[in-house]
């Protein structure tokens, strides 16, 4: 497990950026924190070092967006509202998983057993102060 300190918003672009460079198709990555954590952030910075070009923002109602303007794919997630993991299956939500993108899964804790186990995973805590965040990942 990686551990990365993250002092402001300037700092997870950084970060979110050169995890995008990272991404392959078909990689998920499973993001899990507390609300207002940096989720929807983090992956909007992602999505930028991906080329994606449309404005990213949470999916919570519509549970997946999918943005197709970058490099490859981007499949974003937001499984607060699901019930449970049956619920998530019935979206086609693993069809996605093994296509030509990539998949960011925010509240990834609530459907865990149901992602691939070669995922990565990030856990984003509040640090000290306002800004700071704690990434715990493991890729």
């Amino acid at each position: 497990m990686e551990v990365i300190n993250i002092s402001n918003e300037k700092e997870t672009r950084k970060y979110g950026i050169k995890l995008a460079k990272m991404l392959k198709p078909g990689d998920v990555v499973a993001l899990i924190g507390d609300l207002g954590t940096g989720k929807t952030t983090l992956t909007k910075y992602v999505a930028e070092g991906l080329g994606i070009k449309e404005n990213v923002n949470s999916p919570t109602f519509t549970i997946v967006k999918e943005y197709r303007s970058g490099r490859m794919p981007l499949f974003h997630f937001d499984v607060y509202r699901i019930e449970n993991e049956e619920e998530f299956f019935d979206i086609g939500a693993d069809e996605y998983f093994y296509g030509n993108g990539v998949c960011i899964v925010e509240w990834a804790d609530k459907v865990i057993s149901s992602l691939p186990e070669n995922r990565i995973t990030i856990e984003i805590e509040h640090g000290k102060n306002e800004d700071e965040r704690i990434y715990k990942c493991t890729y």
